[in-house]
């Protein structure tokens, strides 16, 4: 690719759909961060209005609150400070000494609890107070990180899943901050709060970049967020209130706690602890049956998206209760938390639990991959989510560590030139040694992952033979048809209107020229559509025969007609553009007037043929000619690394590291090829893959 990405920018914010229309330019949005190369600066430095970048300012609101309450320090229970260092859950009675090793939520702080005296550290206090506020948050919500002690096979799960890689996504959060920036930051809360419960719950700020978030926060889907809520809200687009509680206090689940009662009675063979003033092994005390849990309308809480005007941004549990599955009784947990994902494939057996290495009662158990088309492109060290990872180094330390030039690896450390300097934190050998083991193991995990997002995808999509509908002197024509597999919702589902799903077509004569193609990629990376820059510039032509399945964004102008846009924002006259409700009701329409989506998804079992004809004049006359098709999967266009590229992208990636990664982690999800001879329709069509 060539990085090219400083092109026209078309109008860019997703979900903020403004209910008014007019011409004129944005009002301007908050400054953009720097994205040169390995740098890592605060992300966002400029503010939004009302939404002041922030790092310490959840800290002091937690130093007020206590000051406030004075005995009320839900740490230490209502001990005296003396007792704090027998007191601290994560420390389970483990001396003060200790702390540094086994706090896996300071991350590698460089402070333990116990901080110096400020006398004799400069910058102690603060310190302290940022190691208490984690703690203080971790007896609210607790991190993934504590849970894996005794799930440790739902935590290897979860932790490369899409619901775990939700707000670390650079992606995601520049584009919610692009709708902040275009709507006057009135578009709230609408993305975030899907992503990141904990830290909506918390006040965290819209702004705050990941490195600065409580570890649990940007956890993003995390075992609290499904685990600790007790009311059916229905759709409420993921604004989900959480109980609070620390590491003892109940969960919720499909079950209910007859087995966790076996277990509490048998402590001495399981060797649990109920209270945080006993020294061992923490475990919850109750486990609370919560039957929605296993139905399709827990998932319908977050996987229906709309807006406060009423526009439909994602419809995934809308578009299921709709289908044959729904009918058929098939749930959303039977298909994606299953043996197979995609696919109601039954479920494993086996233990819920191993505390203190001996397993629990055999049970029915769910699948926690939660896989889908999304894939991390972020460093190997910070994703997949990985306790021994997150105990060794900082989330910015593991930045620092150059795994692409063989860090750790015998190959560079025996060859490392004389005067290399590495970052204050990599400057012991051993330590390199140790991350790249932890490196090889997260992309073992990854490899798993993709695997997976490979299985659900194949499960959704199919292709039909090639047929050929012409082939004479005029011309060679053809069709395939592109199918839905699933009987559950349409494909793509979701965030449907970013999900680049197209067919890559190549036909080629005898001495393999290519004399036709359709759904091949511009320098940027991007397919020749519309939004395509070289297109947009007319240095590359528009590809009038792409199949694609990416729905459309559609803006109502100011004189009354519509135009596609990469992102639902129309352009606003005013100094302060931002997101009204609808003043009529959006029943009668189906969306607010303003904007809608042209959806081009597949509906259950359903069909699209795709078509393509090539003039005679276009022929070799070197037959045999050989057609191949590819269905390719990607989870986002680069163009709307484009539109979202002004406002940085958080841990200092450069707009061409993300574009680069996005496409590099495109799959070929299908592919069948056909070899026809001069002046017949006859051929064999071959399934690759």
């Amino acid at each position: 690719m060539s990085g090219r990405f400083a092109g026209p920018m078309r109008l860019a914010a997703v979900v903020a759909v403004l209910a008014f229309h007019a011409s004129g330019a944005v009002s301007a949005g908050p400054g953009t961060m720097s994205s040169a190369r390995g740098a890592v600066p605060a992300f966002f430095p400029a503010q939004l209005p009302g939404h002041p970048v922030d790092g310490g300012r959840l800290n002091r609101e937690i130093r007020i609150y206590l000051a406030q309450r004075k005995n009320d320090d839900l740490l230490l229970q209502g001990a005296p400070p003396a007792a704090a260092g027998k007191d601290d859950l994560l420390l389970q009675g483990g001396p003060p000494a200790a702390a540094g090793k086994d706090d896996l939520l300071l991350q590698g702080a460089p402070a333990p609890v116990a901080a110096p005296s400020p006398a004799s550290k400069p910058g102690a206090p603060e310190a302290a107070d940022k190691a208490h506020a984690g703690l203080f948050i971790e007896n609210r919500y607790p991190s993934a990180n504590t849970c894996a002690t005794c799930h440790p096979k739902q935590y290897r799960e979860w932790s490369v899943s899409q619901h775990a890689y939700a707000q670390l996504s650079p992606v995601y959060m520049a584009m919610q901050m692009t709708i902040n920036a275009k709507t006057s930051t009135t578009n709230g809360d609408f993305c975030i709060r899907c992503h990141n419960q904990v830290g909506m719950n918390l006040k965290e700020p819209l702004s705050l970049t990941n490195l600065e978030r409580h570890p649990t926060s940007r956890e993003g889907i995390t075992c609290v967020v499904c685990h600790r809520v007790n009311r059916n809200y229905g759709k409420v687009s993921g604004r989900l209130a959480l109980v609070e509680g620390d590491l003892f206090s109940p969960v919720y689940g499909p079950t209910g706690d007859v087995e966790l009662k076996r277990v509490l009675g048998l402590p001495e063979k399981y060797r649990v602890v109920t209270s945080s003033k006993e020294p061992g092994r923490g475990i919850h005390t109750r486990a609370e049956r919560f039957f929605e849990l296993t139905t399709p309308g827990f998932c319908g809480m977050c996987h229906d998206v709309t807006l406060l005007n009423g526009f439909r941004l994602e419809e995934a549990f809308a578009e299921y209760k709709r289908s044959p599955a729904a009918r058929n009784g098939v749930t959303c947990q039977d298909c994606h938390m299953g043996k197979e994902q995609g696919v109601a494939s039954g479920y494993e057996q086996g233990p819920a639990a191993i505390v203190g290495g001996v397993p629990t009662t055999p049970r029915k158990l769910t699948d926690h991959y939660f896989a889908g088309p999304d894939h991390p492109i972020v460093h190997p060290g910070i994703f997949p989510h990985n306790v021994e990872a997150a105990a060794f180094k900082t989330l910015r330390e593991w930045l620092q560590f150059d795994y692409k030039a063989g860090w750790g690896t015998p190959a560079f450390e025996d060859r490392l030139p004389a005067g290399f300097r590495f970052p204050p934190a990599w400057q012991a050998i051993d330590d390199r040694f140790d991350a790249r083991k932890i490196i090889e193991e997260q992309f073992r995990r990854l490899e798993l992952a993709t695997k997976k997002r490979m299985q659900v995808l194949r499960a959704g999509f199919r292709l039909s033979d090639i047929r050929i509908a012409r082939n004479d002197a005029d011309g060679l024509a053809f069709e395939i048809d592109v199918i839905n597999g699933t009987d559950g919702h349409g494909v793509p589902t979701g965030f449907d209107a970013e999900r680049l799903i197209f067919l890559q077509v190549t036909v080629t004569d005898a001495d393999g020229k290519a004399i036709y193609r359709s759904g091949d990629r511009d320098p940027n990376g991007d397919v020749r559509d519309l939004h395509s820059l070289y297109v947009h510039n007319g240095e590359l032509p528009l590809d009038k025969d792409l199949f694609n399945l990416q729905t459309n964004f559609l803006v109502r102008t100011v004189r009354g007609g519509e135009r596609e846009q990469v992102l639902a924002v129309n352009t606003s006259a005013a100094a302060l553009p931002f997101v009204r409700p609808e003043t009529r009701a959006t029943t009668i329409y189906g969306r607010p007037r303003g904007a809608r989506k042209h959806k081009q998804t597949i509906e259950p079992l359903g069909r699209r043929t795709a078509t393509y004809s090539i003039d005679g004049r276009s022929l070799s006359g070197r037959a045999p000619y050989r057609i191949d098709v590819k269905l390719i999967s990607q989870m986002i266009p680069v163009n709307l690394v484009t539109a979202i590229q002004g406002v940085g992208f958080d841990y200092g990636m450069s707009p061409k590291e993300i574009g680069d990664a996005v496409v590099a982690g495109a799959l070929v999800v299908r592919e069948v090829s056909m070899t026809v001879g001069a002046g017949t329709t006859m051929g064999q069509s071959k399934a690759i893959r």
